[in-house]
């Protein structure tokens, strides 16, 4: 009897609501660093551009000197940073990259001794 005797505002139901709850806020700030990283690429695409093409077009070095270039340069790095602060280190590489590649080739290796 005691299972069909169940109290609305139990422990559990509060406890599975909380965890719902937080799984909820930890992705929403996920997807809101997400957002974040994403306009701060959009944003340094734009700038750059346009920096680029008006330091190269109003110096008399044209676009072969360091000028042009070096605040995407440093900016860049910065981003790189941003990158690495939001998908983590094993962005480039991702996980079990090693063992992928590894599988790959001892694969290709079969396929050419058959």
């Amino acid at each position: 009897m005691e299972k069909f005797n169940k109290d609305p505002h139990s422990k559990d139901e509060e406890i599975s609501d909380f965890r719902k709850e937080e799984a909820y806020l930890r992705a929403k700030k996920k997807v809101d660093t997400l957002i974040g990283f994403y306009w701060h690429f959009a944003v340094y695409v734009v700038v750059n551009l346009f920096l680029i093409l008006l330091i190269g077009f109003n110096s008399s070095e044209g676009f072969v000197s360091f000028g042009p270039y070096s605040t995407a340069t440093f900016w860049g790095i910065g981003l790189a940073f941003h990158c690495i602060g939001v998908f983590g280190p094993d962005f480039f590489f991702g996980n079990n990259w090693e063992k992928r590649k590894l599988e790959e080739y001892m694969n290709k290796e079969r396929k050419n001794w058959e």
